[in-house]
């Protein structure tokens, strides 16, 4: 698959591309190419250093959406909105929003906008014939990134379009030991939001580190 990652110089991004491009071809987006371009160079460093396949290139994140069949956002919730304002071409796309609307008082809590979800808000940004899902939200950037262990995690995948999930689930299922489940529509995806601060919630009491979830 072709796989566009908007914001894909963060922590989140990066770590995705690294994993996904060791199978797909993966295009890294960010505001400023220069900074794709130092990033994508990175990640096909650390993989060759490990003998791993990279098919991975740095560009601007108009080119990522356009050189994408899934695009990926990757990118924090407050700037979410103002991100997508910016770009065009998402129309009969797969789109995927890892977004996850949280704050952080004495506990971290699921802040959504009005729509209810982040899922829900982003659908409304998109052209009508953008075919959402909502997926990725509940791995950790740091579990990402750690090329060493395995991602033993499950991937709640919810969305309107069925086509659509299934190639989400089969991107997902790509990913070695990383599992995807069907979650239902994308009235679900408040649910599979608000499980992320309850991850962090957990660490942080339990004293435990990138805690995710794997269902059995």
């Amino acid at each position: 698959m072709k796989v566009g990652i908007v914001g894909g110089t963060g922590e989140i991004g990066e770590g995705m591309a690294l994993r996904l491009s060791q199978r797909h071809e993966v295009f890294i987006g960010s505001r400023e190419r220069d900074k794709a371009q130092t990033c994508s160079l990175s990640c096909r460093t650390l993989l060759g250093s490990l003998e791993l396949p990279c098919r991975v290139q740095g560009c601007d994140n108009q080119e990522a959406v356009d050189s994408a069949e899934i695009v990926i956002l990757a990118v924090p919730f407050p700037h979410a909105a103002n991100t997508i304002s910016t770009l065009k071409g998402f129309g009969g796309k797969i789109v995927v929003s890892p977004i996850n609307p949280i704050q952080r008082a004495e506990y971290f809590f699921h802040a959504p906008p009005p729509e209810g979800s982040a899922g829900l808000m982003v659908k409304r940004l998109l052209p009508a014939d953008a075919r959402l899902c909502v997926a990725f939200n509940n791995i950790a950037a740091n579990r990402w990134r750690d090329l060493e262990k395995p991602l033993r995690y499950s991937v709640a995948v919810c969305g309107d379009d069925p086509t659509a999930k299934e190639r989400v689930m089969e991107l997902a299922g790509s990913v070695p030991e990383l599992e995807a489940f069907d979650a239902g529509p994308l009235a679900v995806s408040p649910m599979v939001e608000s499980l992320t601060p309850l991850l962090l919630n957990i660490g942080k009491y339990s004293r435990m580190k990138d805690v995710g979830v794997r269902f059995l």
